[in-house]
This record gives C-alpha cells, sequence and structure tokens, in this order.
C-alpha cells in the first residue's frame, strides 16, 4: 500500500518540473494524481514528459485524471463527445505509464458531475452509462490501461451495489473500482456508523478495487442535515478499517489524498500515517 496525492501539483503537464517532484518527496509522497484539464488538446510530447520528470525523481503516475462530457447525457452527441475524450484519456494515460485513467459517470444536472438529479439512477440513465463504458473499455483494453470509476451518493453509481452491477454489466478487465467511503455516506446512519459502509463497499466492491481516494467528513451542527468534508483527522470515518480492507484487496494501490487545499495537505497526512500506524500497517516506500 503506498501513499500519494491529488495536489501539490501545477495545473497543467507541461509545468511539470523536477522541483514538483521534489516538492512532493518533500511532503513524503511516492504516487500522484496528474489532472488533464482536456486530453484532446495536450501533445503526446508533453505529456511523456511530464510522466518521465516525475519518476525520474521518485514520484510514479498513481492516476491519470480528464475532464470530459457527461457520459449519461441523454444527447447521443454530447455523450459520444465524453466517449471521445475519455477514449484519448486513455492514451494520456499510457503516455504518462498511470496506475489507472479515473472515471467519474456523471450527472443529469447541468451543475456537475457531483450533483443529484431525481433521473440519475434511472435504468435508461444506468444503460447509457454501460454504453458509454463499453466503448471506452475497447480502447482502454487496446493501450493497456486500467479504467477506475468512482461513484457517490449524487451519481448514478449511489451505492456499491451499482458500482459492482455497472462493472459486472460492462464485463471488461479494463474496468475497476476507485473506492473513496465518503462519497458514498446518504445520511446520519453513515455519519455515525462509517464502519459498517466501509466493510460493506469492499466485501462488494473490493475484487475490483485499484486505487482509493482518502477524505474525512462530519455533521455540521444544523438543520436539515448537512454533512461536510474535512482534514482526515478532523472527522467520523474510520480510516483504520478503511486502510486495512483496501490493503487486503489492494496492497500494492495507491492512497489518495484529495480535496484539500496544498497548505492542509500536511496535517491530513499526518493523520492518515497515524491511522496506518494504528491498522498495523505501514506505507510502501515512503
Amino acid at each position: 500500500m503506498r501513499c500519494g496525492v491529488v495536489g501539490l501539483m501545477p495545473p497543467h503537464p507541461r509545468d511539470v518540473t523536477p522541483e514538483t517532484t521534489a516538492r512532493l518527496r518533500r511532503h513524503g509522497f511516492t504516487g500522484v494524481s496528474v489532472v488533464v484539464g482536456d486530453p484532446l488538446a495536450v501533445s503526446q510530447e508533453e505529456v511523456e514528459r511530464a510522466g518521465a520528470t516525475l519518476r525520474d525523481g521518485g514520484i510514479q503516475v498513481a492516476q491519470a485524471n480528464a475532464r470530459y462530457e457527461v457520459l449519461v447525457h441523454p444527447d447521443d452527441e454530447r455523450r459520444q463527445r465524453g466517449v471521445r475524450a475519455l477514449q484519448q484519456a486513455c492514451r494520456v494515460g499510457r503516455w504518462l505509464q498511470a496506475g489507472n485513467v479515473y472515471v467519474r459517470p456523471g450527472s443529469l444536472n447541468p451543475a456537475g458531475p457531483w450533483t443529484p438529479h431525481p433521473e440519475n439512477t434511472h435504468l435508461r440513465t444506468l444503460e447509457r452509462l454501460a454504453r458509454s463504458l463499453r466503448e471506452v473499455c475497447v480502447v482502454a483494453e487496446d493501450e493497456g490501461v486500467v479504467l477506475a470509476i468512482e461513484g457517490g451518493a449524487v451519481s448514478p453509481l449511489d451505492t456499491p451495489e451499482r458500482v459492482r452491477d455497472i462493472i459486472e454489466a460492462v464485463g471488461s478487465p479494463a474496468l475497476r473500482f476507485n473506492v473513496d467511503p465518503v462519497n458514498f455516506v446518504r445520511g446520519l446512519d453513515d455519519v455515525f456508523n462509517t464502519t459498517s459502509l466501509v466493510h460493506r463497499l469492499f466485501d462488494l466492491c473490493g475484487r475490483y478495487t485499484v486505487c482509493a481516494h482518502a477524505k474525512d467528513m462530519r455533521p455540521e451542527n444544523t438543520l436539515p442535515i448537512r454533512i461536510a468534508e474535512c482534514v482526515i483527522g478532523e472527522g467520523l470515518m474510520d480510516q483504520v478499517t478503511f486502510l486495512r480492507r483496501f490493503q487486503e484487496c489492494c496492497p500494492d494501490g495507491y492512497v489518495l489524498i484529495e480535496h484539500l487545499p496544498d497548505a492542509k495537505i500536511p496535517a491530513a497526512r499526518a493523520a492518515l500515517d497515524q491511522a496506518v500506524a494504528a491498522a498495523g500497517l505501514r506505507w510502501d516506500g515512503g
């Protein structure tokens, strides 16, 4: 099990330098997520150079994360734009020698891919998602890359059961799972019993898991209920059980700290290190 981060990076791969890798190493990381704003607008040369610079400095590209049109959009032209961009992201992932290519299922809500919509979990939406993923998996298999799809309570993949079902329905060895327990918290029952949620996720999807995002959350003192993300260690997520279950199913995989400004990443890393120690585990390589 290795520790990486979504952060401490310049906004574009062409801006990666040896100082980028030095900064990541100073914070104790061995892997990073490389964000590619538009996979259709980057060149193979600049992407390969970024990947080589990171590797030369002792940093692996744990995950490639591209932006693309919604895979579940009812307008087939827009859905196909998303498919083409994600197919290109597979090529970018190969150029980077990334551990996996991150996939978000999207939403019918025009406000963004991680926003609720009453039809997100309708059968026709899930069928569009499966069709898009099959089209992308053809290219992923050809490029030799792994897709790591994520789910969450506001998305079409709102439960561990739906994540499992979509992976099995697509039926490609290239389609795997990026586990993030905080995303699946739906209410106070989950907030106050994250251990049960973590076990359910890994019991159902552990055999498909290739990467993890580490976050934390806590309820705010309000009515109606509000659940907010926070720095790891300041919330109620059972990080010890999360890390133990990840180690069991993915001992060589990366746990990536995410959704924090750079200034808060050291505190999150320290808390995650404490959880690793409490779990009786250790990080590989750093």
